[in-house]
């Protein structure tokens, strides 16, 4: 149930027919794990914070730097040094005190990234790597929870939804093989600032779908985004029958 605060603190929402006080009451009920509290994560863990997100955790184990301060919009040049994980539960916090964030200031993979997906209503990947995403995609498929994944670098940025509770739906290693991927990271090629809020509040939007039953998700269909042209092109992806990780 919602308080009275939290009726007026979400109204702009609830008043939407569609989405009303069921959506989010949804929202509220729900346990939403971010892995990467960098670009993405920032946009990702401050729009799902203020729209009301019952629990949300944030994985990371770097620490800020000045490179980062140009996109990833939830620090501060007085936190270099600190841990990104924390400041950002701290941000997100700040905005909302009446949900719970915690902070996992380490890397987490095998059984460890295993249980926190388990745990969790829905996880967002909003990492640089291509190790963490097959392992994420791993465990999302293998606990029955849907995986939103974003991806920015230079001026281009891609979206999906991969939810193996749907039959139909491919997984992220039906999209990207794991062998042949060469990583390119934006330290390495660079990122235009607001691309990185563009792809994150795009997968902020597509966790409140998928949560709520509200809308079509990306599900089946990857959004690609070239900014510096201002141009969205979908493709269709179809299930690999021959998946290692989705099959049966």
């Amino acid at each position: 149930m919602l308080s009275d605060e939290e009726l007026l603190r979400y109204s702009r929402q609830i008043l939407m027919p569609r989405f009303d006080i069921a959506g989010q009451e949804k929202l509220k009920s729900a346990r939403a794990l971010v892995l990467g509290a960098g670009g993405l994560g920032c946009p990702v863990a401050l729009y799902l914070g203020a729209a009301g997100i019952g629990q949300l955790t944030l994985v990371d184990d770097d620490q800020i730097e000045l490179a980062n301060l140009q996109r990833q919009i939830g620090f501060e040049q007085r936190w270099l040094g600190d841990s990104k994980a924390e400041r950002l539960a701290e941000r997100v916090r700040a905005i909302n005190p009446d949900i719970t964030v915690t902070a996992v200031n380490r890397r987490v993979d095998g059984d460890d990234l295993h249980q926190l997906v388990v745990e969790s209503s829905l996880v967002l990947d909003c990492t640089d790597n291509f190790n963490t995403r097959f392992a994420l995609n791993r465990a999302s498929v293998a606990a029955g929870v849907p995986l939103v994944s974003g991806a920015a670098i230079r001026g281009e940025g891609q979206l999906s939804v991969y939810d193996p509770r749907h039959p139909d739906s491919p997984c992220y290693h039906c999209l990207y093989p794991e062998q042949g991927n060469e990583e390119l990271t934006c330290s390495e090629a660079g990122v235009i600032a607001p691309l990185v809020g563009m792809i994150g509040s795009a997968q902020a939007m597509e966790a409140i779908k998928v949560i709520s039953g509200v809308g079509r998700p990306l599900i089946g269909r990857l959004l690609i985004l070239d900014a510096w042209q201002m141009e969205w092109r979908e493709m269709k992806l179809a299930k690999d029958p021959h998946c290692p990780v989705c099959s049966t």
